[in-house]
């Protein structure tokens, strides 16, 4: 890929990563956003770069509306004795749902929060979701 250049005063952009904050409803957080930036103070960030800005601005969404945090929802489910496609099909969201609740690309519902926090507290509860999707299979 050729060096881009700086749509403001056309010096050459260099791969960097600057300090960058999010404000959402009253709450902040400040990481390291990655892109092509100039000595003038703009920058170019990319899909790639703009992933980073997402999941903050997720767990920032997280944070507000109690939903389980990327890091809650994998100890949960590890807890469970789960794996990321088993965890889907079984609580709900499909087989590829954990892997991104896990990796921050997409936030649980409210629903799937409370019925990982629901089984963390009372485990057994995941006998009757086995049971019930035994039950359905056979229908």
């Amino acid at each position: 890929m050729d060096t881009p250049h700086c749509p403001t005063c056309g010096l050459s952009l260099v791969r960097d990563v600057r300090p960058m904050t999010l404000r959402y409803k009253g709450l902040s957080a400040t990481f390291d956003m990655p892109g092509w930036y100039c000595t003038c103070g703009e920058g170019i960030v990319t899909g790639k770069d703009m992933d980073v800005s997402d999941r903050q601005l997720n767990l920032l969404k997280a944070r507000l509306e109690n939903l389980v945090l990327p890091s809650e929802v994998r100890r949960i489910r590890k807890k469970l004795g789960l794996n990321q496609q088993k965890a889907g099909t079984l609580l709900g969201g499909g087989p590829n749902a954990f892997h991104k609740y896990e990796s921050g690309a997409v936030l649980p519902s409210k629903a799937i929060s409370n019925l990982l926090r629901v089984l963390e507290a009372l485990p057994e509860g995941l006998k009757v979701l086995h049971e019930t999707s035994a039950e359905t299979v056979g229908v």
